[in-house]
């Protein structure tokens, strides 16, 4: 059993938490993710390493209640166990040779962003971050980001706080300007990530993707991250989980893959509804 130390909000709908894991606080690298069971019966999800503390022994997971496992999860508070906690799984970031990075999130997709501009911060780059949400009551780690960015450009769609508008605006203008990155990481749903390649591809700025939001069980084994990727003029078949889950964004098929992503939307839909009127009758 692993031991919740820590729980923080983040947003209404985002949670934050710290588990005892001492071998995987010792180990993990920012890229990579962590595979939890909430109970004996529950399933196996993938959630990326957003940060650990190996004096503390913990790792931070940051999670959207969108199924019915992140609402099992979210349930759970501070001196409470989970049942399974592996890893760490994936292969790490590529740091080698990166003096000027920029980081592109969206969303809770900025959990995962966090600690690669951390590792780039650390190892002494320049970090220009450009994170995106709906609208203001759904910001999170905006501290984190200023403290790790060189220069942050925060959005929001509906213009409630920061700039008003969708990061490929600030990423074209500063392409446009002459900005030069020896990479852009962009970490969030699929189709920001898409139009990221799609600005940066006539500047000739390598992109890096992570496809952390395609994983279903994280070992290779269901197919649902599976990815069709066009590798000097021929397909090739990767899996995120095992393969990634950061790739070359200009070889992914993202329309393939936002095509099958949809796939699972009803299943979690059910599957969080049943959850929480379960829970409700056992509160009753």
């Amino acid at each position: 059993m692993f031991k919740i130390i820590r729980k923080r909000t983040l947003s209404p709908t985002v949670t934050q938490m710290e588990i005892e894991a001492p071998l995987v606080a010792a180990k993990a690298k920012p890229g990579q993710f962590i595979i939890l069971r909430v109970d004996e019966e529950g399933e196996r999800i993938p959630l990326t390493v957003a940060g650990t503390n190996p004096k503390e022994g913990t790792v931070k997971i940051i999670f959207q209640t969108v199924g019915g496992t992140t609402a099992k999860l979210q349930q759970k508070n501070e001196g409470d166990s989970i049942e399974d906690f592996v890893g760490p799984l994936g292969r790490a970031t590529h740091t080698e040779g990166i003096r000027k990075v920029c980081i592109v999130g969206g969303g809770v997709g900025c959990a995962i962003a966090l600690p690669v501009a951390e590792e780039f911060h650390r190892l002494g780059a320049e970090v220009t971050s450009i994170v995106g949400f709906r609208s203001r009551d759904l910001v999170i780690l905006e501290d984190e980001f200023k403290a790790c960015s060189d220069r942050l450009v925060l959005l929001t769609d509906d213009g409630s706080y920061g700039r008003c508008g969708n990061v490929t605006v600030p990423l074209k203008e500063m392409l446009e300007n002459g900005e030069t990155f020896d990479m852009i990481m962009t970490i969030g749903p699929l189709i920001m990530m898409k139009f990221v390649t799609l600005t940066a591809k006539p500047f000739g700025v390598p992109v890096t993707a992570s496809m952390n939001p395609i994983m279903i069980d994280g070992t290779g084994m269901c197919g649902g991250c599976r990815l069709t990727l066009n590798q000097n003029g021929e397909k090739v078949t990767k899996f995120a989980c095992v393969d990634g889950p950061e790739f070359n964004a200009y070889e992914i098929d993202f329309d393939e893959a936002m095509s099958r992503n949809r796939m699972y939307a009803d299943y979690e839909r059910h599957a969080y509804e049943k959850n929480c009127n379960l829970f409700r009758e056992e509160r009753k």
